[in-house]
């Protein structure tokens, strides 16, 4: 397995999924989402496994790019500003090759071991 844990350091739910993964001795590689971002095709690879950008982008989250994507009808202007705003990114998405969740969701990562 080869996991990437994209995340912000203070996600409570990307704290969790890192616990998770220590605590199963799976080794992790850890990117700091707002700081970083993500290459092109780790974005594009991302959007496909999850299944488009309205899963990928936390919705709650309190930006005015958020209220401005909500009257958005063009998907790939969605996909740009999320690109372009990591932090628009609901966190954890987690990877392995080219699988991937958004959340917190341990029982998907079950399935990878």
């Amino acid at each position: 397995m080869n996991i990437q844990i994209f995340g912000k350091s203070k996600c409570f739910d990307t704290k969790k999924a890192e616990r998770w993964f220590k605590e199963r001795r799976i080794k992790y590689q850890f990117i700091d989402l707002p700081k970083f971002g993500m290459s092109g095709k780790e974005f594009d690879s991302v959007l496909r496994a999850v299944g488009g950008i309205d899963k990928l982008t936390d919705w709650d989250a309190k930006s005015p790019e958020i209220t401005l994507m909500r009257y958005m009808d063009d998907v790939r202007a969605k996909e740009d500003k999320v690109y372009d705003n990591p932090a628009l990114i609901k966190t954890p998405v987690v990877r392995n090759g080219k699988l991937a969740t958004v959340g917190f969701a341990p029982e998907i990562w079950e399935k990878w071991e």
